[in-house]
């Protein structure tokens, strides 16, 4: 490190011996007790310079800066105003020497010359002892200058107050301990272009940054401030001297960018903008940053109008009392002959030819940024030496570090603004003006964004003239209609389709409008909805007419079984009882009483135990009555065609009684297959949304593969009896049961088909009152067309209903049989 500072020492006395030149000494220099430092960019280098060998770089020969000679002008005027004052720094006089910085990396002459003495640099030597009479700098204005030069004055603590650097990286203070700043950094200046773009809705932005460390930056800050909004970051491009604008601007083109935001230097904009009038770049909209939004040329340049509206974040504009009087006398005295006094190289303006109002007409931005930040360090330095009560203590010699201890410390009221720095340097206070770029060529303030004391964000929309005299949009895709969701299209969440939500599905815009949602079950929704609406509940309750009809149909089924039964236990030795079955009359017609039992339980809110006996009193008891008929079959077809040939099977048959085992048999096994399938899985109540979006059908869920072994031993069942009976159906007219169980079965047969048909067509609310009408149609089948008849012999043809007559058919049906 020690051989680094022997060689910047050498370094400044080389250039001070071999870059002398002439120049008026009063624009540049004023002597005083204490020394401010100035860098301002009077002249600027746009374009890099490449040298074959170190070569000095002459400032004055390269592209003038007006707005940077107006801050320049302001400095000077600054220090003279508080020479002037009673009050600030009495019996103090305070000079300054200013350099004219036009590089960012090869204007060093001047940085080394403020911190040398006598062109020696001698840091860290003896304390307080040959050191400069500088203690504070004022500048420089871009943050790739300062990070340049910073380093020279954080190495002796030398208070280093920019009034243009904007870049976060200064805000770190264990690299730049001694900065400070009168401009809010690039963090407040994208947090006020963010809140313009969202408050015009504007989506779809191009951000062109000049390419350096303050453009750089703000294109970082950009993109991390928009993660979390609706904005979307089209198109971003970095400007220098080689950028090719027509190819961006067809790139920006074809994307229909319609907001461009602009955040360079003046030196960087102004091409730009000719570009674009050149181009015939039209009706977009322009945001400036605080660099070049008050621009004065680019305003009423020729064709400006064409290229759409221009709106800009700018410093507020603060008259400065005093100021222009300071110009007017300035430059009414002809400094310029007195070219005697030689001064250090960039120290020379060439600016004769500016006149008064020139200057003060000029470009007003970073104007009060520079005038508080030498007002802060004349503060600061008066609060060092203890001044007070009309002079300042001279036995204190003030020290860059001791004026920067002070700085940190800063509150003070400067045109009724209070001037003060928070830990990283940055000021607390101010804010940002709204500008907008009217037809008359000025920049007209048309808004404001307050940071303290407490937030406040405003524009006043009528005082813009629009090129397209409303607000512009600027957007990927449009706004989807109400009940579509987004699909993203490509990279960016700007850019999407609009897909109508189906129903049961709805879109909410407010929390997540990329996806259609679900209604809950209870609920439905038509395609393109927003929002869902509750499904109506449909049953069949108990009161409903149909099924008031059905339940009454049960109870007369059950009286007319219980009023057989008593017919048949009073004629139960007749033949006709007798031929019917007998004693298995009475079971036959128990059971299909007890299936009745299942009807009352298709109405009514389904609930497990309803769902259950839904199903399970028809299915038992109904197979003990199939097993009936399959007995009672096999028994007539016995008595005619089997008894003859096979009389020993006959004998065993009426022996053993084993029709009653084969129907003990029939009930046991399906009591067993229906307690295992009950066990492993219930009917239960469900809740049917699919064929109806709009309603919920409450309903019993019965799974038919659990079942299947008793519906398998039902159909077995149907197809013996069916087959039994169908073999006796040319039996004697008296016994007729083979046809009657035959015509039985195919009623039943008809009724189910029936009923699944209609139950695959049709899953509505009246599914259980089909179900109910189905159970009772097969109930009624036998009790009709099986038992009904025999009632009706016995009651109005009782000479059929004997033993002789009996005998006599059987005999005539032999004889036919033997013909």
């Amino acid at each position: 490190m020690q051989n680094f500072l022997v060689s910047l020492c050498l370094l400044g006395t080389f250039l001070h011996a071999s870059a002398q030149c002439t120049v008026p000494a009063s624009e540049f220099h004023l002597e005083g007790d204490y020394l401010i430092g100035g860098l301002f960019d009077i002249h600027h280098i746009s374009d890099p310079v490449y040298h074959q060998r170190p070569e000095f770089t002459e400032c004055s020969s390269k592209p003038f800066i007006l707005s940077s000679y107006r801050r320049f002008q302001l400095m000077r005027f600054s220090v003279e105003e508080i020479n002037n004052s009673t009050t600030l720094l009495p019996n103090v006089s305070l000079g300054y020497e200013i350099f004219d910085h036009c590089s960012d990396v090869q204007s060093f002459p001047g940085i080394l010359k403020l911190i040398s003495v006598n062109g020696l640099i001698q840091p860290w030597g003896e304390p307080h002892k040959n050191l400069s009479k500088l203690i504070a700098l004022v500048g420089t204005y871009t943050s790739t200058e300062t990070r340049t030069v910073a380093p020279l004055f954080m190495m002796d603590l030398i208070p280093m107050v920019s009034y243009g650097a904007a870049s976060s990286v200064f805000s770190r203070k264990q690299n730049f301990p001694s900065f400070l700043r009168t401009v809010h950094p690039n963090k407040d200046v994208i947090e006020v272009i963010v809140n313009i773009v969202q408050h015009f809705n504007w989506r779809w932005v191009a951000f062109l940054n000049v390419d350096d460390d303050y453009g750089n930056d703000g294109l970082t800050l950009f993109i991390n401030m928009i993660k979390d909004t609706e904005i979307c970051l089209a198109y971003t491009k970095g400007l220098n001297h080689d950028t090719d604008y027509s190819k961006m601007f067809k790139q920006i083109q074809a994307q229909k960018i319609g907001v461009i935001i602009v955040f360079a230097a003046e030196w960087i904009a102004e091409p730009l903008i000719e570009a674009a009038i050149r181009l015939n770049i039209t009706n977009k909209v322009w945001i400036a940053g605080d660099a070049w939004s008050l621009n004065k040329q680019l305003p009423k340049k020729k064709g400006i109008k064409n290229i759409g509206t221009v709106l800009g974040v700018a410093t507020p504009v603060v008259t400065i009392p005093g100021f222009n009087d300071f110009i007017y006398a300035s430059k009414s005295q002809n400094r310029c002959q007195n070219a005697e006094q030689e001064m250090f190289c960039n120290q020379v303006c060439n600016c004769s030819n500016q006149s008064p109002k020139d200057v003060i007409d000029a470009d007003p931005s970073f104007s009060f940024p520079v005038y508080s930040a030498v007002y802060a360090i004349a503060h600061a330095l008066h609060n060092v030496l203890q001044c007070g009560a009309g002079r300042c203590n001279g036995n204190i010699t003030g020290h860059p570090h001791m004026v920067l201890a002070e700085l940190k410390k800063s509150n003070f009221k400067l045109l009724n603004q209070r001037i003060e720095f928070d830990e990283n340097g940055d000021p607390k206070y101010g804010s940002y003006s709204i500008v907008f770029w009217n037809h008359s060529g000025d920049a007209e303030e048309v808004g404001f964004y307050n940071f303290r004391p407490s937030f406040h964000f405003f524009i006043n929309n009528s005082k813009i003239q629009w090129h397209t005299k409303e607000v512009p949009s600027s957007l990927c895709s449009q706004e989807c209609r109400a009940g579509y969701a987004k699909t993203y299209d490509g990279i960016h969440k700007c850019c999407f389709n609009c897909e109508i939500c189906p129903n049961g599905t709805y879109v909410n815009s407010t929390e997540d409008a990329y996806k259609c949602i679900h209604c809950k079950e209870t609920e439905w929704s038509t395609d393109g909805s927003t929002s869902c609406k509750l499904r109506a509940v449909e049953y069949i309750p108990f009161r409903d007419s149909g099924a008031i009809l059905i339940v009454i149909a049960s109870w007369v089924f059950v009286g007319l079984a219980l009023a057989m039964s008593v017919l048949f236990a009073i004629n139960f030795n007749t033949p006709v009882v007798r031929s019917a079955g007998g004693p298995m009359c009475f079971l036959i017609l128990g059971c299909l009483s007890l299936c009745s039992l299942s009807v009352f339980f298709h109405f009514g809110k389904p609930t497990i135990s309803f769902c259950i006996l839904r199903f399970l009193p028809f299915l038992l008891f109904y197979t003990v009555c199939l097993a009936c008929f399959v007995v009672r079959s096999f028994q007539i077809v016995c008595i005619f065609k089997i008894a003859a040939k096979f009389h020993k099977l006959n004998s065993w048959w009426m022996k053993y009684h084993v029709q009653w085992l084969v129907i003990t048999v029939a009930f046991v096994t399906q009591a067993l297959l229906l307690v295992i399938s009950y066990s492993y899985d219930p009917p239960k109540p469900y809740n049917e949304t699919v064929r109806y979006p709009d309603k919920i059908i409450l309903s019993c869920d019965i799974n038919l593969k659990v079942y299947s072994g008793s519906v398998v031993l039902f159909l077995c069942l149907c197809s013996l009896c069916f087959i039994f009976s169908y073999m006796g159906k040319d039996f004697p007219k008296n016994y007729n049961e083979a046809k009657a169980i035959t015509f039985c079965l195919l009623l039943l047969i008809l009724t189910w088909i029936i009923f699944a048909t209609v139950y695959v067509l049709y899953r509505g609310k009246y599914i259980p009152t089909l179900k109910a009408m189905a159970v009772l149609s097969s109930l009624y089948s036998f009790l009709l067309f099986y038992f009904l008849p025999k009632c009706y012999i016995i009651i109005f043809q009782p000479y059929k209903n004997t033993q002789q007559y009996f005998q006599s058919v059987i005999q005539n049906y032999t004889k036919t049989i033997s013909q």
